[in-house]
């Protein structure tokens, strides 16, 4: 298969990576994806390129064609807000799986639960937050590294969603705080 190409759907592949795409003759393309070697197979087809930023984030998310050119598509990132259990919370709910905290304890309640950090990221990513607060932690960061119980709230106007941190990823669950944290300042 060859490092660039138009497939099917007039989608620009460039190593394996949807860079871009092909509509009336013009090439739209991630200014990522920027090279003399790109640029060079767009001009052999005699394409008119619009180098936009965005793009690739925007077709790996699926979104149509004519949208993924647009700037105003892409999705806000969230607020992010992660709770750790409180130091009174039973000791046996430290550190154990999803199913097996369930089996033992029922559902996971908020009320055994603390915000220990709430803020922005630039992603809406799980795994690159986890990365986030095991790697680089934020200065203002006063949990431990993020490891399992702990769970990882993504929220906007729009509410809350929160994913309880497993043995193997996150599992989504049903977590209603009853009071929200304060928003703290970073």
């Amino acid at each position: 298969m060859p490092k660039i190409y138009l497939d099917r759907n007039d989608r620009i592949v460039f190593y394996g990576n949807l860079a871009g795409f092909v509509k009336d003759g013009v090439a739209v393309v991630d200014e990522l994806f920027h090279t003399s070697e790109l640029l060079a197979f767009l001009e052999k087809r005699q394409l008119t390129t619009a180098w936009r930023d965005g793009v690739y984030d925007r077709l790996s998310a699926g979104a149509p064609m004519e949208k993924a050119a647009e700037a105003d598509i892409v999705p806000p990132f969230k607020s992010v807000r992660i709770w750790q259990l409180k130091a009174n919370a039973d000791i046996g709910l430290k550190f154990i799986g999803y199913d097996e905290a369930v089996k033992r304890f029922g559902e996971i309640s908020p009320a055994n639960y603390k915000a220990v950090w709430d803020g922005h990221l630039n992603t809406n990513d799980l795994e690159a937050i986890y990365e986030c607060f095991n790697v680089n932690q934020p200065a203002d960061f006063t949990g431990h590294s993020l490891s399992i119980s702990d769970v990882v709230e993504l929220y906007d106007s729009g509410g809350s969603e929160f994913f309880y941190c497993d043995r193997c990823g996150f599992t989504s669950l049903t977590f209603a705080p009853t009071e929200q944290a304060p928003k703290m300042t970073l």
